[in-house]
């Protein structure tokens, strides 16, 4: 994501330990660490939004699992 940059304000506390998180694991700055981790999360986010099942595909789903003892 590149182009037009905006400020986010932290505490201090907060912003020193991801500067050492940032330094530990490789990333050149606070603000490369941080972009980095909101893109996985956001990610994820829309990972897990894409699966999505119908009321018929989530009762077989739970007929399934009951038949195997995962739920009672």
């Amino acid at each position: 994501m590149k182009g037009e940059k905006k400020a986010v304000f932290l505490p201090a506390e907060l912003f020193i330990q991801i500067d050492k998180r940032a330094k530990s694991t490789g990333f050149s700055s606070v603000d490369e660490y941080i972009t980095f981790i909101i893109e996985e999360v956001l990610r994820e986010e829309n990972e897990e939004e894409k699966v999505s099942f119908s009321k018929e595909e989530e009762e077989e789903i739970k007929k399934r699992l009951k038949g195997l003892g995962y739920l009672d």
